[in-house]
């Protein structure tokens, strides 16, 4: 195994696979990089999926064969990725059974035409969740406002949920909430407490957004701020007396996800976030190009500290600089949803035009 990669490894940290292609796992990449890189998990989204189907012919037979059968728009993605999903999540199936089902996860999302649709987005989950037929196989929900309750009602109905676009402290902790809410439910009503779940909170994007705007040497450091912020945030609730009662009764902890670890500015360190954001507890889900600069070069910074370091002195340089994190947080969640339904859309076009084409 890579030795720069199994030291960040070594902080406590799983390191995850932001990336899924048919390639990959065709050609045994995927198989090679679990046991070069120590990679436990993956996590895709449709921006991902429309680049890789986009991107060669890999999956020509599968659109056609599926559109022949009467397949078409959403449920003929749905199956091509799920079919993805299910390769990959037989791979990190040793993962899975060695942590007792806390790592070796895949993920797959909802339509983000569902982001401001409660009962939509707990309908969609339900559904994503029973066809995939995968113990190891998350159903990713936006922590939106509309999205938290959906989050809830997921775990109640025992749907393992990866929440997705979560950009602050405060949009880590509402999702955290209705976790907890949802096993608490579960235990009330006399059910198996153990969902499991993860928080993705994005990092990078915060550093792109003030790119132009702030000062030079705030720049490439927001992104970092604010995780040390909301991995406080995270070890406070671990110790807390709720979630104590929660573990006694058999429940498992949400863990921490980063997300968007990849350097956006070509002027910064390329491993920047993934040497920063080591910790404990937590998931690191990176890019392949990013694995690999770490794999090459890259160094642990140390372990996070878990009060969160120099978290709000460093935040406060930025308030001071006329940066409001909270508005930044809720634009940066809009602008992300809008983002994943532009991906969503032209994913489904493009794959209306490929079921055409091959049929000529």
């Amino acid at each position: 195994m890579n030795q720069n990669l199994q030291e960040l490894r070594a902080t406590g940290q799983s390191l995850w696979l932001d990336n899924i292609t048919r390639a990959i796992l065709d050609d045994g990449s995927l198989a090679r990089w679990i046991g070069e890189w120590g990679l436990t998990g993956l996590t895709s989204n449709p921006s991902i999926f429309d680049e890789a189907i986009g991107d060669g012919d890999a999956y020509d037979a599968a659109i056609a064969d599926k559109h022949a059968a009467g397949k078409s728009g959403e449920a003929l993605f749905i199956e091509l990725a799920l079919e993805d999903l299910r390769r990959a999540a037989r791979l990190f199936e040793p993962a899975h059974a060695a942590t007792d089902g806390v790592d070796g996860w895949v993920s797959m999302e909802i339509s983000p035409l569902l982001a401001a649709d409660t009962a939509g987005s707990v309908a969609a989950a339900r559904r994503i969740h029973d066809q995939a037929q995968c113990r190891n196989l998350f159903v990713k929900i936006p922590g939106t406002p509309e999205g938290v309750p959906a989050i809830e009602q997921s775990i109640y109905d025992g749907v393992p949920v990866n929440v997705t676009l979560l950009f602050s402290t405060r949009q880590y902790l509402a999702a955290a909430e209705a976790y907890l809410r949802g096993i608490e439910r579960r235990i009330a009503d006399g059910r198996d407490p153990v969902v499991a779940s993860v928080a993705s909170l994005f990092v990078s994007r915060w550093d792109k957004a003030i790119a132009s705007s702030a000062p030079t040497q705030l720049r490439n450091g927001l992104g970092i701020a604010i995780g040390k912020q909301a991995y406080r945030a995270y070890r406070e609730l671990l110790e807390s007396e709720r979630w104590r009662r929660l573990e006694a009764a058999g429940a498992r902890p949400q863990r921490l996800l980063w997300a968007s670890t990849s350097t956006k500015d070509p002027g910064a360190p390329d491993t920047l976030y993934v040497a920063a954001l080591a910790a404990p507890d937590t998931i690191d889900t990176i890019p392949e190009k990013t694995l690999r600069a770490f794999a090459d070069h890259g160094r642990v910074d140390g372990v996070m500290a878990s009060d969160g370091g120099d978290a709000e002195q460093l935040l406060q340089r930025y308030a001071d600089a006329g940066i409001d994190t909270e508005e930044l947080a809720e634009r940066l969640q809009k602008d992300g949803a809008a983002a994943f339904v532009k991906s969503w859309k032209q994913l489904l076009h493009r794959i209306e035009d490929k079921a055409a084409a091959l049929q000529h």
